[in-house]
């Protein structure tokens, strides 16, 4: 169980927010490991239109679940760990830069609540790599891969 200031702290740094922000708690998290769950609700902005009548969640969407988790809060939390302040972190984004041997197994649906699994491969000068999967919440696997982000001072 991850500590509720320590993972309200994190969230508040997450650039994404709503309507692209998938992650809806944060339920383990270490130097080397986090662990996140996302709700996709019945009224999300893409489903009205993939796919009319037979509403799926977009692949695109999942690996952005994904990286959200696997890049974003566990390079805040490794930045946190480093004793960087919330200032400083806001001034670093961790972009998306590269996702390798991403696979689909199953479908993932309106309502449906996600487990993302992120663990660190490695973490250095500002550039991330996770092994990453998305579980059902009875452990059944969606998709997996690894997901590589790069670190970044942001200009705004």
């Amino acid at each position: 169980m991850v500590d509720e200031t320590l993972t309200r702290r994190i969230l508040d740094l997450v650039p994404q927010q709503a309507p692209f922000r998938f992650i809806d708690d944060i339920l383990t998290i270490s130097m080397n490991q986090v662990v996140s769950s996302y709700r996709f609700k019945e009224d999300e902005w893409f489903f009205s239109g993939h796919f009319p009548g037979n509403p799926i969640t977009p692949g695109v969407i999942l690996v952005e679940t994904m990286a959200q988790a696997g890049l974003v809060v566990m390079a805040i939390y490794n930045y946190l760990e480093q004793g960087l302040s919330e200032s400083q972190i806001i001034k670093k984004n961790t972009l998306f830069a590269l996702m390798d041997n991403v696979e689909f197994s199953r479908l993932v649906r309106p309502g449906d609540r996600v487990i993302v699994k992120a663990d660190k491969i490695y973490f250095k000068k500002g550039n991330l790599k996770t092994q990453v999967s998305m579980e059902h919440e009875d452990g059944t696997l969606i998709c997996q891969g690894i997901l590589t982000g790069k670190g970044v001072e942001n200009d705004g």
